[in-house]
């Protein structure tokens, strides 16, 4: 591996941006609905939520299973993969929610509370069974619903969430395998998503080298991860330079060595702007 994905460059990535853009994913559905605020700033010292997002038709009904609880006003707060949500993270998230309430002059209320990480948050749980005397639900896998608070709470582990419903939550890891990374770009570009979260790509890519490497390794391509990047334009960073480079490289050979990487023929279509037959004549003459 080239020094550009040491453990250095891992611990560069934006996390929280492309949490960002997985909840907006998540809740696509209820984009004319709901209003996200990234890192929300509380007051005028940099006391800032990770996200809040907000109902802009109160009585409207959001149904996804991550935001069954969301009230009017929603604070969320992330934790990247080697992270964890602790008990004082979750009493300092919880201050933020008063202080909301406070300054906004919102009733308490409306508010719900919504921490994600990619773990059993153990520890968390026994503390506000044992020591808060809440209770705690597992109704739906990975989301744990916390009453007795006057604020509706949930704790959600994004590695047991519904591979089904919450792709996007879920793949956002650094412990995705060949066939995650392989599915989760082919269905970004499939439904044109590429433009839109640039953060997440850049993240999950970047997070997961060696799966994309070992993907590299089982196709018959040639190409480094490095080119890989570069031609096929995944990741936001190496956009300028893939620009550049692409001008150089023929597209059809481009279109051919995602063909052996083993892309669908829409999103290779997406990518080099061949023809479609052209791109099916690749497909045949690889057979």
């Amino acid at each position: 591996m080239s020094a550009q994905y040491t453990g250095m460059e891992h611990q560069n990535l934006s996390w929280h941006s492309a949490f960002i853009e997985a909840i907006q994913m998540e809740l696509e559905e209820y984009k004319d609905d709901l209003e996200f605020f990234p890192e929300y700033q509380l007051t005028a010292e940099p006391l800032r939520i990770d996200c809040v997002v907000i109902k802009k038709v109160k009585n409207v009904a959001i149904k996804k299973n991550i935001a069954a609880i969301f009230r009017d006003v929603n604070l969320l707060e992330y934790k990247s993969p080697d992270d964890y949500v602790s008990v004082a993270d979750f009493y300092k998230v919880y201050a933020y929610a008063c202080l909301y309430a406070s300054f906004e002059k919102v009733p308490v209320t409306n508010l719900t509370l919504t921490f994600v990480e990619s773990r059993y948050p153990r520890a968390l749980l026994a503390h506000l069974q044992e020591i808060r005397g809440y209770k705690v639900d597992e109704k739906l896998p990975g989301i744990y619903t916390v009453t007795g608070d006057i604020l509706p709470i949930q704790i959600i582990d994004n590695r047991r969430l519904s591979a089904n419903e919450n792709v996007w939550l879920k793949d956002l890891d650094n412990k995705l395998g060949v066939s995650d990374i392989r599915w989760i770009t082919n269905e970004i570009f499939k439904k044109g998503k590429a433009a839109r979260i640039k953060a997440y790509l850049d993240v999950i890519i970047r997070a997961n080298s060696k799966s994309l490497e070992e993907a590299l390794k089982m196709s018959d391509s040639e190409l480094t991860l490095d080119q890989v990047l570069e031609n096929v334009g995944l990741v936001a960073k190496w956009e300028a330079r893939g620009e550049a480079k692409g001008k150089e490289l023929n597209t059809l050979d481009i279109a051919q060595n995602m063909v052996n990487l083993g892309y669908p023929i829409e999103a290779i279509v997406s990518v080099t702007k061949l023809d479609l037959d052209k791109v099916k004549a690749l497909y045949e003459q690889g057979k």
